[in-house]
C-alpha cells in the first residue's frame, strides 16, 4: 500500500509546517466571533436582560479577561498532553457558550455562558495556535503568528453580515444556536490535525532573520524576572486598551454619531464598517509580521502604532461622514491588529521556543487588562463625560507612548538582554590549577 495512503503517510502530511499553519488558521477563524461580533448582540442583549450599556459591556470583558488570564494555564496544559486534545476541548467549551447563551434570560447567566464558557474556550485555542505556530516557524516568526492572528480577524468579516441579518430576521437566540454549533464544530474538527513539531526541529530550520533570536531556551520562572518581559507587557496593555476601546464601543459611538444606519454603497455604515474592520484588522497581522520579519520588530511597532493613533485623530474628526468612518474605522484597525503578530514574535525571539506557548500565556494577559480599560471603564468614563472626545483622546495618548517605548526603550533593553543570555559561557580556572 502507498505510504500517503496509511496512517503514517496522514500523520507526515499532518506533520509538515503548512498543513499545520492552514489549520491553525482556520481554528482560529472559527473562534473570532464572540469577540469581533459582540457588539452586534449589545442592543438585543439589553431589550432582553435590561441594564446599561457598561452592565452588559461587563460580559465582553469577562470574555477578554478569562480568554487571556488563564491562558498561562492553558499554555501549560497543551504543552503538557498536546495541542490536538486541548484545543478540541476549547472547540466544545467555545460552542456551547453561544448555545447556552441563547437560553440566557438574566445577566448573570449571561456573564457566566457568553462570558466564562466563551472566555475560557477562545483562550485554550488561542494562545494553543499561536503557541504552536511560534515553534514550527523559526525563520518565519513574525508571518506565521500574523498568519494565524489573521484568522482570528478575517473569520469575523465571514459572519459579520450573516450574524446581522439572521438576528434582524430570526433573533439572536436562534442566532446564538447556529452559530454555536457551527463555529465549535469547524473547531473541532481542526484541532484533530494539530501536531507539536518533532525533537529538535528547530535546529533542522535555517533561521535567517534581522531579528537576534536567544540561543537559549526561557522557563517562565526566569522569564517573569526580567525588565523585558514586563515591559513587553506593559506596551501590550497599551495598544489592547486602545483597539478593544473600539470593538466594544463601536456600535454605540456609531449610533451617537448618527451614521449607524446611513447607507454607504447601498449598505448599513456599522455592518460594512465590521465588515472591512474585519478584513483589515486581519490582513494587517501577516504584513506587519511580515515587515518585522524584514526590518525589526521594534522599528515594525514604531511605524504600526504610530498610524493607529493618526487613524483614530482622523476618525474622530471626521465621525459625522459615514462614508469616511467605514474607511477611517478600517485604518484604525490596521493600525491595531498587528499586535498579535508583533508581541508574539518578540517574544519568543527574546526567550525561546521550548516554553513558547506558557510564556506567551503569561504575555497574553495584558490583553485581559486591556480588555478592563478598553470595555466598561471606557463606557463609564463616555457616561460620566457625556461625550467620546476623551475616550478617542485617550486612545490616541496610549498609541504614542507605546510607539516611544518600543523605539527608545525597548530596542536598547532587548539588545542589552540578549547580549548577556548569548554570551558565550566561561569557565573559571582556579588560581592553584
Amino acid at each position: 500500500m502507498p505510504e500517503a495512503m496509511t496512517g503514517r503517510g496522514w500523520e507526515a502530511r499532518l506533520g509538515t509546517r503548512w498543513v499545520q499553519l492552514i489549520l491553525g488558521v482556520i481554528a482560529m477563524m472559527a473562534i473570532s466571533s464572540p469577540q469581533y461580533v459582540w457588539t452586534l448582540f449589545v442592543k438585543p442583549l439589553q431589550s432582553s436582560v435590561g441594564g446599561g450599556l457598561a452592565v452588559i459591556q461587563v460580559t465582553f470583558a469577562i470574555l477578554v479577561v478569562l480568554q487571556t488570564w488563564l491562558s498561562p494555564l492553558q499554555g501549560y496544559l497543551i504543552e503538557r498532553f498536546g495541542p490536538r486534545k486541548l484545543i478540541s476541548i476549547g472547540a466544545i467549551l467555545t460552542g456551547s457558550s453561544w448555545i447556552f447563551a441563547a437560553y440566557a434570560h438574566d445577566i448573570l447567566s449571561i456573564y457566566l455562558s457568553y462570558g466564562v464558557l466563551g472566555g475560557i474556550g477562545t483562550g485554550i485555542i488561542y494562545v494553543g495556535v499561536v503557541g504552536l505556530m511560534v515553534r514550527w516557524f523559526p525563520d518565519r516568526r513574525g508571518m506565521a503568528a500574523g498568519m494565524v492572528a489573521a484568522g482570528y480577524g478575517f473569520g469575523a468579516a465571514i459572519t459579520t453580515f450573516p450574524i446581522s441579518t439572521m438576528i434582524n430576521k430570526s433573533g439572536y437566540e436562534y442566532t446564538l444556536i447556529i452559530f454555536g454549533v457551527l463555529l465549535g464544530g469547524i473547531t473541532l474538527l481542526a484541532a484533530q490535525g494539530l501536531r507539536l513539531p518533532p525533537a529538535g526541529f528547530v535546529q533542522t530550520v535555517a533561521v535567517a532573520t534581522v531579528n537576534r533570536q536567544n540561543r537559549r531556551n526561557v522557563g517562565p520562572g526566569e522569564m517573569l524576572k526580567t525588565p523585558v518581559f514586563w515591559l513587553l507587557f506593559f506596551m501590550m496593555v497599551l495598544m489592547s486598551t486602545g483597539g478593544l476601546m473600539v470593538i466594544s464601543q463601536m456600535g454605540a459611538f456609531a449610533a451617537d454619531f448618527g451614521v449607524a444606519k446611513t447607507l454607504v454603497f447601498g449598505l448599513a455604515a456599522l455592518p460594512l464598517a465590521l465588515t472591512l474592520d474585519r478584513i483589515t484588522n486581519g490582513f494587517t497581522r501577516p504584513f506587519f509580521g511580515w515587515i518585522s520579519d524584514n526590518i525589526g520588530r521594534e522599528n515594525t511597532m514604531g511605524i504600526a502604532f504610530l498610524l493607529e493613533a493618526m487613524a483614530i485623530f482622523l476618525l474622530f474628526s471626521f465621525h459625522e461622514n459615514a462614508a469616511v468612518f467605514v474607511v477611517l474605522t478600517g485604518l484604525v484597525f490596521f493600525g491595531w491588529g498587528e499586535i498579535f503578530s508583533l508581541f508574539p514574535s518578540t517574544l519568543t525571539d527574546t526567550f525561546g521556543t521550548e516554553h513558547a506557548t506558557t510564556n506567551y500565556g503569561f504575555l497574553y494577559m495584558a490583553q485581559g487588562v486591556g480588555s478592563v480599560l478598553g470595555g466598561p471603564l471606557a463606557a463609564l468614563l463616555h457616561e460620566s463625560t457625556g461625550s467620546w472626545m476623551p475616550v478617542f483622546g485617550s486612545i490616541i495618548v496610549l498609541d504614542i507612548i507605546t510607539a516611544l517605548l518600543a523605539l527608545l526603550v525597548l530596542r536598547p533593553m532587548r539588545q542589552r538582554w540578549l547580549d548577556r543570555v548569548n554570551a558565550p559561557a566561561t569557565r573559571v580556572v582556579p588560581a592553584n590549577a
